[in-house]
């Protein structure tokens, strides 16, 4: 019987002695195939998570095959299904060399650990693996050696850097200074620096670095479409060139294009691996796919499910829709209401999480939609509708993965990214077996070759990354092309690169409407805070070369008048409240508040700096410094900021706060809080408080 012919719902539903005859043929075949198949063939591998997944249904019936099963495990590389309680000496034995006690006893897996060979003989390594190949774990595993004192790791979102920050407190808080924060800062000590790219390209402390690691490495091709690919580049470009050793982590791809003899040498390991079974039903015949989805999210069998939609108002839009006609939860409603108190009694969220629909796109607030992944882990929040973001790395218990839409925003998904979808289904230890429910037609399987700007030919780099380069890495033409800028813009340095951030020839016209608007009147010529006119007439400067809609309003009006009432705001509860309450447009898009929220973290600082930038060339008197100081943290004392990030929402962490306080004090008098009766918390936000310190 050839592996690939298995029907394992057959099989699932036998009993008895039909039951271990049947199982036993599938092991019998599958010790065949492992002489004839590729030992990397997924259709091999996915065998012993689903005879995991069998003998956990049928444990009493099957006690006696777990032997063979961790037989199987251990020849396929496997080894962590090798449970060794049940496993015969030699089998056993393996397991045991594979695993590290000093992570908690994790059991490492073939691919892992040759990929772990090649890095602690001290070369760089590219890996390409599956989502559920265990990509982070190598890092764990790497500093747990302690050959590493210093290390970057540039991480794609802000929530993964949580994530991230989180098991390694956990794990190396006694061996490593962990730095996340642009306000800490390391001496020379062991340190291990996590940052997104915007955070580590200026960070003044890194010295010599032992270690740089890069996950979702691919973001790195400009062909991804990532507006942040440039500043990704540069900040590894930089990272690198301190750096005694490199490792990148990615799925899904095949090659890596790098120039003829470029500096940067490497081992490229692609695999296949996966440790987890991936069963796909194909929905894309259904005539009524609306209806079928709806039908598929109020099954419990299929909990928890990730609901793959293509862009946020569209996963709003759905989110309301279910509120209307189901419910999928029980255990949700003091997270409604503290969002219905915290953010708005209009806010669709609050309905959603009480019916049991979490909502995970970029505009949620990091500190609510990090508490919607820990409902959904804890099963507590059944259903998770997410866009792209959430395939970022972010670590999900999902059973099942409804890939209902096709596109992300307006373009149509490859290939690569529909296999990223569908690997969030199933997790190791959890759901052996995951299961993808697709709704449209499948991309053509096309390989992926990655081309990183940083490896790429001269004549290949785009201007706004070779403002980062040092200038004798520089061509001549690629120096003639930086005197080009440099000189048009009358920027030097760290100047020229925040130009570069917004984009060199945006900039060049930015400085033009300064020019324009100097000569016009003095609105743009202001120290300390500004009034809304003069917010307004910036707004205006920069916004005349960009949409404005990426910065959360609809006219410059609108933004400027957003950004005076966040600054005159009492707190960041209030300016929520107060904005809920005079919202006039569509429901689905009540959160675009918190997507202007986001433009205040990054987007609109770098583009008020760069206009005071140019006003400063002839009004050396203007001085944003203060305005630029506090609009990143909406405002507010940095550290509640800071701690919004790592789980806390400023509306908790802001009624605790006193003048002059250390991000340690106010920990400590939050952590104080969560056992004194008295303190003004719910028992929602005192287990809130809990998990997120």
């Amino acid at each position: 019987m050839p592996v690939l012919d298995i029907n394992w719902n057959t099989l699932n539903a036998l009993t008895g002695s039909d039951l271990k005859r049947e199982t036993f043929r599938v092991l019998q075949a599958a010790s065949f195939a492992i002489q004839s198949t590729d030992a990397d063939d997924p259709s091999l591998l996915e065998v012993v998570p689903r005879l995991a997944d069998l003998l956990d249904r049928h444990h009493e019936e099957l006690l006696s095959y777990r032997p063979l099963v961790s037989s199987l495990a251990r020849s396929t590389g496997l080894w962590n299904y090798i449970e060794t309680e049940f496993a015969d000496e030699t089998d056993a034995l393996v397991a045991e060399a594979v695993t590290a006690p000093e992570l908690g006893g994790v059991t490492f897996h073939r691919e892992q650990i040759k990929a772990l060979d090649s890095l602690l003989a001290g070369r760089n390594l590219i890996l390409s693996a599956p989502t559920s190949f265990g990509k982070s774990l190598l890092i764990d595993a790497l500093l747990s050696t302690e050959r590493y004192r210093r290390v970057a790791i540039v991480l794609p979102t802000i929530a993964l850097l949580d994530e991230f920050r989180r098991r390694f407190r956990e794990r190396f808080s006694e061996k490593f200074k962990l730095v996340m924060h642009q306000s800490e800062t390391a001496a020379d000590e062991p340190t291990i620096f996590l940052g997104t790219q915007e955070r580590l390209i200026y960070r003044e402390d890194l010295g010599n670095l032992d270690l740089t690691v890069v996950d979702e490495f691919y973001k790195l091709d400009p062909d991804r479409r990532d507006e942040r690919s440039i500043t990704l580049n540069a900040a590894v470009y930089r990272l690198l060139k301190k750096s005694k050793q490199f490792f990148f982590l990615g799925p899904n791809i095949d090659k890596i294009s790098a120039a003829p003899g470029s500096s940067w040498e490497f081992e490229f390991l692609a695999t296949r691996f996966s440790t987890v079974a991936v069963e796909t039903l194909d929905l894309q015949g259904v005539s009524d796919k609306h209806e079928r989805l709806i039908e598929e999210i109020g099954e419990d069998k299929n909990w928890p499910a990730l609901v793959f939609i293509s862009s946020p108002g569209r996963a709003n839009k759905l989110a309301i829709e279910l509120s209307e006609k189901m419910a999928v939860a029980e255990e949700t409603s003091g997270f409604a209401i503290w969002l219905k108190h915290n953010i708005g009694a209009n806010n669709f969220l609050s309905l959603a999480v009480y019916y049991g629909f979490g909502v995970h796109h970029g505009r949620i607030p990091r500190a609510i939609a990090a508490q919607m992944v820990r409902l959904f882990n804890q099963g507590r929040l059944p259903i998770l509708l997410c866009t792209s973001t959430l395939i970022e790395g972010v670590n999900t218990a999902a059973k099942t993965v409804m890939i209902y839409d096709k596109k992300i925003n307006r373009d149509s998904y490859d290939f690569f990214t529909y296999s990223n979808i569908k690997g969030r289904a199933g997790r190791l230890g959890q759901h052996h077996v995951g299961q993808v429910m697709v709704f449209n037609e499948i991309p053509e399987h096309t390989e992926l070759e990655v081309s990183p700007t940083l490896f790429s030919e001269d004549d290949e780099l785009p201007d706004e990354y070779i403002v980062h380069i040092d200038k004798p890495d520089r061509s001549k033409r690629s120096d003639d092309r930086f005197r080009y800028y440099r000189d048009m813009l009358g920027l030097e340095g760290d100047e020229l690169k925040l130009a570069s951030s917004i984009g060199l020839e945006t900039a060049i016209s930015i400085k033009e409407q300064v020019i324009r608007s100097l000569e016009k009147s003095d609105k743009l010529i202001w120290a300390n805070w500004p009034r809304w006119p003069e917010i307004l007439e910036v707004c205006d400067v920069f916004c005349s070369q960009q949409k404005v809609g990426p910065f959360g309003a609809f006219n410059t009006r609108q933004l400027a008048t957003l950004i005076d009432r966040l600054r005159k705001a009492t707190s960041l509860k209030s300016f929520l409240l107060d904005q809920d309450q005079s919202y006039k447009g569509q429901p689905e898009n009540r959160d675009n508040i918190f997507k202007f929220l986001r433009a205040c973290e990054y987007g609109l600082p770098q583009n008020f700096a760069l206009v005071e930038l140019f006003v400063r060339q002839s009004s050396p008197q203007a001085d944003y410094s203060l305005f630029l100081g506090s609009i990143g943290s909406w405002f507010q004392p940095e550290i509640l900021k800071e701690l919004d990030e790592e789980g806390v929402p400023i509306q908790i962490s802001q009624a605790f706060y006193v003048d002059g306080d250390t991000k340690t004090n106010l920990r400590n008098r939050l952590h104080e809080a969560i056992y004194n009766p008295k303190a003004a918390l719910s028992e929602f936000e005192r287990e809130w408080l809990q998990q997120a310190l």
